[in-house]
C-alpha cells in the first residue's frame, strides 16, 4: 500500500517505519450517535434483566403472584361489605338508605384503606419469606455448581451424590455425575493414547532416521542412492515434525498442568534468539517493540504459541518482505502481536487458518516445513490460557495475529 493511502474497512494498515510500537487495529465505521444511545439504553435494560439471579426471579414471581391475589380478594372483600351494607339498610326504606349513603361510603373507605395496607404489608412479608424459601429450594443448584467449579481434568473422580427425595434436582445431580464418569474415562483414555503414541510413532521414525543417516555416510553409495537417502530424509524429518505437532496439539488442548507467571516479553525475546538463524537466512526484515506482560500460564506452552506466530511469518511471506513482533499491553491486557507481509488474504479464509492441516494458498518462504498446525496449537493454547486470538488481513498482503491474555494477578510483597 503506498503512502498516503488508506486501507480498507476490513483491513489493518501496515506498520510504517519508526511506527514500531503502535498496535495495529482494525478501523471499523463509527455508529451514528442517536443509535449509539437507543443501543446503550437497550443494552443498560438487558443487561439489568440478565444479571437477575434464578433466586431473584422466582422472588419476583412468587411476590408478584401473592399481589395479584391480594388484589383480587381486596376486590372481592369491598364488593361483600358494599353488597351487606346495601342489603342491610334496604331493609329500613329507601328514605333511611339515601340518609346512610354517606356512612356506607366512608364505611368502604376505611375498608379498602387498611386493606390495602394489610396487603403491603404482608406483601413485604411474602417476598421475603418467598426469598428464603427459594433458596431453601434451589441449595441443591447451588452445590452441584460448587463442584462444577472445582473440576478439572485432575478431579474428575469427584461426585456430587446428592441425597434427599426423588425429584427433579435429584435426577439432575444423578445425570451430571454419569456425566462425570464418562469424562473420567474418556481423559484417562486420551492420557493414555497420548503417552503410548508418543512412543510408538517417534520410534520407528528414529530408527528409520537412523538407518539412512548410517547407509548416506558409507563411501560407496552412488550419487542416485545418495539422492533418494537424501528425499526419504526429508521425508522423514517431515514425518516427525507432523508427529510433534499432533501431540503437542493433543497436549495443549488440555488443561494447563503447570501455571506460574510469565512475562511475554521476555518470551518473545527468547523465541526470536531462537530463531535469529532462520530470520537472516530469509533475509527478512525484523522489526520488534518488545515490552512487558506479565500472565499466568504454562512457559512451554507460551513459548510454542510465540514461536509458532513467528514461524508463520517466516514461512507464509515474500521476497523482500518484513516481520513486526509486539508485546505489552494491548487495550489494558497483556498481549502478543505478530505482524508480517505476505500474499493477499482474503477476509473470509483467515477462521479457516485455525483449523488443523490448512495452509495459506500463497507462496510461503521455506514451504516444505510446515505441517499445517500452527495457528491450530496457536488457538489451542490460547484457549487453554481463556484468551482471545484475532486475525486480520494486513492491508497489501499478509496477515496481524494478536493474542490477548488475562492479566496477572499483582505479586504479593515478600515479608521480611
Amino acid at each position: 500500500m503506498r503512502p498516503g493511502e488508506r486501507a480498507e474497512s476490513d483491513q489493518v494498515e501496515p506498520t510504517r517505519p519508526g511506527d514500531t510500537g503502535t498496535w495495529r487495529r482494525l478501523h471499523t465505521a463509527s455508529p451514528d450517535r442517536e443509535g449509539g444511545e437507543r443501543s446503550a439504553a437497550a443494552e443498560r435494560v438487558y443487561r439489568f434483566t440478565d444479571n437477575l439471579s434464578l433466586r431473584a426471579r422466582l422472588t419476583l414471581i412468587y411476590g408478584m403472584l401473592f399481589f395479584a391475589a391480594g388484589s383480587v380478594l381486596v376486590l372481592v372483600n369491598y364488593l361483600i361489605v358494599a353488597v351487606l351494607l346495601n342489603a342491610l339498610l334496604a331493609e329500613e326504606g329507601a328514605a333511611e338508605l339515601l340518609a346512610q349513603r354517606h356512612l356506607i361510603e366512608e364505611v368502604l373507605t376505611h375498608v379498602t384503606r387498611f386493606s390495602l395496607l394489610a396487603l403491603f404489608l404482608v406483601g413485604l412479608l411474602a417476598v421475603a419469606l418467598g426469598y428464603a424459601v427459594a433458596g431453601r429450594a434451589l441449595s441443591p443448584l447451588q452445590k452441584i455448581t460448587r463442584i462444577a467449579r472445582r473440576l478439572s481434568e485432575r478431579s474428575l473422580h469427584e461426585r456430587i451424590a446428592l441425597s434427599g427425595p426423588d425429584d427433579e434436582i435429584r435426577e439432575l445431580a444423578d445425570t451430571f455425575d454419569g456425566m462425570l464418569e464418562r469424562l473420567d474415562r474418556a481423559f484417562d483414555g486420551q492420557r493414555r493414547f497420548v503417552a503410548n503414541a508418543s512412543h510408538e510413532l517417534r520410534t520407528p521414525l528414529a530408527i528409520n532416521r537412523t538407518l539412512l543417516e548410517v547407509a548416506l555416510s558409507a563411501p560407496e553409495v552412488s550419487p542416485d542412492l545418495k539422492s533418494v537417502g537424501q528425499t526419504l530424509l526429508e521425508t522423514n524429518a517431515r514425518h516427525e515434525r507432523l508427529i510433534d505437532g499432533l501431540l503437542f496439539l493433543a497436549k495443549s488442548d488440555r488443561e494447563l498442568e503447570s501455571r506460574t507467571r510469565v512475562d511475554l516479553g521476555e518470551v518473545a525475546e527468547t523465541v526470536l534468539s531462537q530463531l535469529s538463524g532462520d530470520i537472516e537466512e530469509s533475509g527478512l526484515r525484523l522489526r520488534r517493540d518488545l515490552r512487558p506482560g506479565a500472565v499466568v500460564g504454562d512457559p512451554v506452552l507460551l513459548e510454542r504459541l510465540v514461536a509458532n506466530l513467528v514461524e508463520n511469518a517466516l514461512k507464509y511471506n515474500v521476497e523482500d518482505g518484513e516481520i513486526t513482533v509486539r508485546s505489552g499491553m494491548y487495550e489494558g491486557v497483556p498481549a502478543i502481536q505478530v505482524e508480517n507481509s505476505g500474499k493477499v488474504i482474503p477476509a473470509y479464509e483467515i477462521e479457516g487458518l485455525f483449523e488443523p492441516f490448512r495452509r495459506g494458498s500463497g507462496d510461503r518462504v521455506g514451504s516444505g516445513r510446515s505441517a499445517g498446525l500452527g495457528l491450530s496449537i496457536v488457538r489451542s493454547v490460547v484457549r487453554a490460557h481463556e484468551g482471545v486470538v484475532t486475525a486480520w488481513p494486513r492491508a497489501g498482503g499478509g496477515l496481524v495475529i494478536t493474542v490477548c491474555l488475562p492479566l496477572a494477578p499483582p505479586e504479593a510483597p515478600e515479608r521480611r
